[in-house]
This record gives C-alpha cells, structure tokens and sequence, in this order.
C-alpha cells in the first residue's frame, strides 16, 4: 500500500510513519516543518519505502501529484497546542480549514480514501461526561480565541462529511484525546511533556489555573494502530471515532505523579489562566472520553497506565536531552491513575 501523511514530521505523524513502514507500507511524508521536526523523521530516512517532501499542503500540485500516486492519505497536518492557537488564531483557521479542504478536493477525482484527525476539542463546554461521538457540540463565544480551533477542526469535519456525502470521497474521523510519548514537545502548550522537562531540569512545574482540571492521557502506539486499523477497515468509513484513554486523572494528580517517576525535587507553581494565555481565556474542565464506539470496530484496549506512559517520556527525554532522571519504585498513593 502507498500512503501519504500530511504532518509527518509532526509527533503523532512521524510515529505513523514507523508503523506503516514496518508493516511494509510506502510511505510519503509532506510536512513545512513549521511544527513538526525533521529529527522525528531522521531514523526513516535509510528506508528504501520511504519519502519526505517539505513543502506545504497550501502547494496544490504537488499535493494533487502526491495524493494520485497514493492509496490513504492520512490527514494530520494542522496548528497543534493551546500557545500556537492563542498566539496566531489566523494561521489556526486558515491552516486547518484550507488545508484540509485541499485533501478532500484531491481526494475526490479519484476517491482517494482519507483518514482526518480532528480533536476532542471540538466537545467545546459540554458537561455530559464522558464524550460520545454523537453528542452535541457546545462551542464558547468567538470573542474567545481558545475556540476558534476547536471551531476550525468541526467544520474540518463537516466538510470530510460532506464530500463524502455529495461526491463520494471514503473519509475517516477520529478525534485524538491528548496524545502523549516520546518525541512530542511541550513548546506548544502540551502539558505532560512540559511538566517531565520541568522536573527532569529542577524547574518549578508550572500549573496554570487550580489544577483540579482534568484530562485523559493516551499512548502514542495505541493511537497509531487504531488509526492503521480504522483507515483499513470499510465498515470505518463516513464515521467519527473517539481515540484515547478514559482514565481521567487532574493536572494537579498529573504533577505529582511526574516528581514521583522523575525523582524530583521541582517545586508546584501556579499559574492563572490569564497569566499564561492573556485575557478572556477559557479551559474545558473534563475531557474524557466514550470509547464503546472504538472497542466494538476494533477491538481497541490501551495498552499502557499513564505511569508507564509517564517513564516513556522521561526516559525518551534523558535519552534525547542529556537529563539524569531518577526512577524511584511505584508509588501506592498513584494507583488509581493507571
């Protein structure tokens, strides 16, 4: 199978890019390296079945050229993390509708299949725990920047619906549920690889708001087989899929879960909201998600508790950083985060 994945170099989408590889797919990744890294990609470039383009989706033909010589195109080139859409709202909206209207129109002259990641951003302020794919979608003021991504990537979806519907195009969804591992960066806002640098380098672990926020963390293998699994299976087609972990844990939990597996001694600072993300900014309390659509296509169970997830990350950092980090013996008190 040849596929093309928009974002490769991307955290998640150079992950993809190994597994599809291995399973002896060719792959061609095309990425501006605007986000992604052309060191998460390195380690495929001795690959006879890979291929990397920098270049942008905005650059029609080529993407017209790439998307006909493929058979799935996973979609996942978008702005990523809470700092960048805050900071360039513009470059969110235009980069994750535009591009995405793009595949679909090449997609469709010769029905391409094409798989989307969108976001469990798109549940917006709803309160019904945990989030079913079929559920509302309750999206704050537009006066409030933080929605503006989580509005881009519905309509991302409503789209892919849409040419599905009206011309045919087999198209995908999966809404990811804060994906974490080795090789993402907390540059852009992502909080568990930010707080493992913060305790691995002695920093104070930034918390912003109280930190009784919470959220479900899942493991970057997991998420990639179940996108490889879904973009193979017909039956997956014109439908939405939550893919994540649904053990919820808070942010406050989270932090002292990392200074447990780091061995730190990094002290908690607290952080308001308009400290970190200037005014008028609003956070989703819970995310968790309803998983049963996902377990009846796929059988999909994770694989790793998020202390195991935790040490990944660290270990990957020590690795990749220089930081000496030190493991102490699982703690009791963290049992009902894995």
């Amino acid at each position: 199978m040849h596929v093309l994945i928009t974002g490769g170099a991307g955290f998640v989408g150079s992950h993809l890019a190994t597994a599809l590889i291995q399973q002896g797919h060719n792959v061609v990744v095309l990425d501006d390296l605007s986000t992604g890294s052309i060191s998460n990609i390195r380690h495929l470039k001795r690959e006879r079945r890979f291929e990397y383009v920098i270049d942008t989706v905005m650059n029609r033909s080529l993407l017209a050229e790439l998307v006909d010589g493929c058979d799935i195109v996973y979609h996942l080139a978008a702005a990523v993390g809470v700092r960048l859409v805050v900071d360039s709202p513009v470059r969110t909206l235009h980069t994750n509708i535009r591009a995405t209207e793009l595949v679909l129109e090449a997609a469709k002259k010769k029905k391409k299949k094409v798989l989307i990641t969108s976001t469990s951003e798109v549940y917006g302020k709803a309160t019904k725990i945990p989030f079913h794919e079929d559920d509302d979608l309750v999206i704050g003021p537009s006066v409030r920047g933080r929605w503006s991504y989580a509005c881009s990537k519905a309509i991302d979806e409503f789209l892919a619906i849409a040419y599905h519907r009206e011309h045919g195009v087999p198209v995908v969804l999966v809404r990811l549920f804060n994906t974490v591992g080795p090789r993402q960066t907390g540059t852009y806002g992502m909080v568990l690889p930010r707080f493992v640098s913060q305790a691995l380098s002695g920093s104070p672990i930034t918390i912003y708001g109280d930190g009784n926020q919470s959220r479900c963390f899942g493991w970057v293998g997991d998420v990639v087989d179940a996108l490889i699994k879904l973009s193979l299976r017909d039956a997956s087609v014109g439908t939405i899929f939550n893919i994540g972990s649904d053990q919820e844990v808070t942010i406050n939990e989270l932090a002292a879960l990392i200074k447990d597996v780091t061995g730190s001694t990094s002290p908690i600072r607290r952080v308001s909201y308009e400290e970190a993300y200037g005014k008028n900014f609003e956070d989703m309390y819970r995310r968790v998600p309803d998983l049963s659509r996902i377990r009846e296509a796929i059988g999909y169970s994770p694989t790793k508790n998020l202390r195991e997830i935790v040490q990944a990350v660290t270990d990957s950092l020590v690795q990749s950083e220089g930081y000496e980090a030190e493991a102490p013996a699982v703690s009791a008190s963290f049992a009902h985060a894995d």
